[in-house]
């Protein structure tokens, strides 16, 4: 009761007095998960009380009459007559409110937060979701959407590429996944049928070729032909050492094509000085195609629209003109193996190398007089291209997802480079949606990507990446590419951030071989590091990893020797050549595949932890910090000017700060309670931070777009200075004691940043550096 009375007593007082306070309310978000409080200064001559505005109220005033009257003993027994009424009417005013209080739910003044239930349900634990996911994984379904994908006239911006999208976008649709489209207007180079390419020797010409390398320089260019192998900087010097003293300055360079992309055989060329580059499939490396095919590429030593380098190719974006560093500058054009036949059978010179002969019987280097014109018409446009995306959303983290992308377009027929992977694409947005439905709730989203323009350089994906490079930053922590992952049958090759090596290989240690029930590791070795190369920049995964630092994996069932995607870039890439490879696995392959990419996005979206490495990260600093010791010591051995300055202690120390790091958060993890939501998103902060602290926050995404300090390009890499420093051991160059400092200082703290920052709070920090 007495508590009643002081709520009549306060009501009365705020009647009486009026004065402004401070308002809460609480109300529940719309996400109904958590509730929000709000609070607010009343303003003057507002006042709210019981849920009802009230109006305009005038504020205390005092003031004090010259005369007072003498008070009556009417007016005292008026006046205590008025208390007490008042007195009563607060009474049972504060009774109703406190008697309704007690009688009212309590979701009348608080709605109830809604608990998300933290485990499965017996049947969908991990086991019989993997089961369930494999048996959704169609066979007949791959089948059939093979045949409907498998579309000729591919390119990018097509009739036919616009057709493929719109048909994904109602798939996506068809499976709820709130599809949107991304434009972007970017700059292709087409040949110009009405002046097609050609090649001559002297005044001979050797053809007209279908095939074309996309943003070559255009015109008409004559110079010695010189002979390279496979254009790899050793090659190139080789034909200019002592041994041949050939210049390559103002020449036309033949090169096979294999070992390096054509983007690199091209810019080394132009390097040397050459004004043309010609690149042939020589049968020794693609024995099964003809003499006349074809071969499609590019040579942008990058990724993305070269005219707009840094920044996404909106409508109406305006940026000064512009071109990627990327671009060689000179002419480029390949050419059939038949012409480079005729080419070879009228050259002159040394005999080439060993090492430079293929199939034909003659390898000439090329003499002074044997002359070859390269005529180039390729045609640039402005193309408008769509990105299609579904997503499937996580109830626990839905700002964090996974993204399973593939490629759709092709300049060739392109059935293993992007048939394939566009129909496993679609696979699995079914196999999700469906295990969605049978109880399935992904605690992170899944991100599904179809990408156009992939063939003149992964324009699409990155156009992507940088127009949305906000949105993305540690919110996207895994890329799964399905682009090429059937090119072969009896071996298996994959490319991937350290970060996701233990899951690839306990995936692969899991899915099972056909007819075995062993897995596909243990039919592949046991081991998961000769299954491993490095990943390349004409690789769709790659500007996910070197450009964005967001961990990614692409992986392909090929035919020994694995470096050998005959049919990637020709006409010959069509279903029945893919069939003849794989000794007609082509559907069985696929559905491993799918399967391989699937239990990899499910563990990913599954766990309460990511399932990302961090310890695995630990052996490649050391590796790669290991090298430059060696090189340094070499050079304090040799004696060589001012190295008694360079000091390798810091970069060591760093290299240990991020293994306790690493260590640490295995501990951390170990001690953590998974049921503890806050504390496990907390942990997969630090862990989607690690390779984003890779990319080096010293150089301009501009100028140096693949700032990864291990996996990317550039000066700013571990691996340039390994380089540097064995270039100054054999006396290649010069020792610039200034530029070592400085790239031992930038790798040095970039390592140490990114050790920090895996460590957690600002007092975890080891700062022994």
């Amino acid at each position: 009761m007495a508590g009643t009375i002081d709520q009549a007593k306060m009501k009365f007082s705020r009647i009486v007095n009026s004065r402004s306070y401070t308002r809460f309310n609480q109300s529940q978000n719309p996400d109904e998960e958590s509730s929000r409080v709000e609070v607010k200064l009343s303003v003057d001559g507002e006042e709210e009380m019981d849920g009802t505005e009230q109006g305009p109220v005038q504020h205390d005033t005092y003031t004090r009459s010259s005369h007072s009257r003498p008070w009556n003993r009417w007016r005292i027994l008026v006046w205590v007559g008025g208390v007490l009424v008042i007195f009563c009417v607060g009474l049972l005013i504060g009774y109703s409110i406190h008697r309704k209080s007690d009688l009212a739910p309590c979701s009348s003044t608080v709605p109830p937060i809604q608990e998300v239930p933290l485990n499965y349900s017996p049947s969908l634990d991990w086991s019989s979701l993997v089961r369930l996911l494999n048996d959704k994984l169609s066979s007949k379904a791959i089948e059939e959407k093979l045949s409907e994908f498998s579309q000729s006239d591919r390119k990018a911006g097509s009739f036919v590429d616009n057709k493929l999208a719109d048909n994904i976008h109602d798939i996506f649709t068809q499976l709820n996944m709130d599809p949107w489209v991304d434009e972007h207007f970017v700059k292709l180079q087409y040949p110009d049928k009405s002046k097609p390419n050609k090649v001559l020797f002297g005044s001979e010409d050797i053809g007209s070729p279908d095939g074309f390398l996309a943003y070559s320089e255009t015109g008409r260019k004559e110079g010695r032909v010189v002979y390279a192998n496979y254009g790899q900087l050793s090659d190139l010097e080789t034909v200019q050492n002592e041994t041949y003293r050939l210049s390559l300055n103002g020449s036309v360079v033949l090169m096979r094509a294999g070992k390096i992309s054509m983007a690199q055989k091209v810019m080394n060329a132009a390097k040397m000085g050459a004004i043309a580059a010609l690149i042939y499939p020589d049968q020794a490396d693609y024995k099964t195609i003809s003499g006349e095919t074809d071969l499609y590429g590019h040579v942008h030593l990058g990724s993305g629209d070269p005219y707009t380098p840094g920044f996404p190719s909106f409508n109406h974006t305006q940026f000064p003109p512009a071109k990627s560093s990327g671009l060689p500058g000179i002419l480029a054009q390949t050419i059939t193996a038949n012409m480079a036949r005729a080419i070879f059978a009228k050259m002159g010179g040394d005999n080439a190398p060993d090492r430079f002969k293929g199939e034909f019987h003659s390898y000439k280097l090329g003499r002074e007089s044997d002359s070859v014109t390269v005529v180039v018409n390729n045609n640039l446009a402005d193309t408008k291209i769509h990105n299609v995306f579904g997503v499937i959303k996580g109830y626990m983290d839905p700002d964090r997802y996974v993204v399973i992308g593939a490629q759709r377009d092709s300049l060739s027929l392109g059935y293993a480079k992007s048939t394939v992977g566009t129909t496993l694409l679609l696979e699995l947005a079914s196999a999700f949606t469906e295990l969605k439905k049978d109880g399935f709730r992904p605690k992170r989203s899944i991100v599904f990507a179809s990408w156009t323009a992939g063939d003149f350089g992964n324009i699409g994906v990155t156009e992507w990446l940088e127009g949305y490079w906000a949105s993305l930053d540690r919110k996207a922590f895994t890329y799964i590419s399905l682009d090429g992952v059937v090119t072969g049958a009896g071996s298996f090759r994959a490319s991937a951030s350290p970060l996701l090596h233990t899951l690839l290989q306990k995936t692969l240690g899991k899915v099972k071989s056909p007819g075995s029930n062993s897995g596909l590791l243990q039919s592949y070795g046991g081991v998961l590091s000769p299954l491993l190369k490095t990943m390349q920049m004409d690789d769709s995964a790659y500007p996910f990893l070197a450009m964005s630092g967001i961990p990614s994996v692409s992986f392909s069932f090929v035919s020994p020797p694995a470096s050998a995607k005959e049919y990637f870039g020709t006409n010959l890439d069509d279903q029945a050549h893919l069939d003849s490879v794989t000794n007609q696995k082509v559907v069985e392959l696929s559905v491993l595949a799918a399967q391989v990419a699937g239990q990899m996005a499910l563990r990913l979206v599954h766990d309460q932890i990511l399932r990302l490495d961090v310890t695995k990260y630990s052996d490649d600093i050391t590796n790669r910090v290991s090298a430059i010791i060696q090189h340094v010591d070499a050079l304090k051995n040799n004696k060589v000017n001012k190295t008694e300055s360079l000091s390798t202690k810091w970069l060591n120390a760093a290299k240990s700060s991020y293994s306790r790091a690493a260590a640490s958060l295995n501990t951390d993890i170990g001690n953590t309670d998974l049921n503890d939501m806050e504390m496990c998103r907390i942990i997969n902060n630090r862990i989607m931070k690690v390779e984003h602290n890779f990319l080096s926050p010293y150089v301009s995404l501009r100028d140096v777009p693949f700032r990864h300090i291990f996996l990317g390009n550039g000066w700013q890499t571990a691996t340039d200075l390994e380089m540097y420093l064995g270039d100054v051991h054999e006396n290649k160059t010069s020792f610039d004691i200034d530029q070592v400092l400085n790239k031992f200082a930038l790798l040095t703290w970039t390592i140490q940043g990114c050790a920090n920052d895996l460590a957690g709070d600002i007092w975890s920090l080891d700062n022994e550096i």
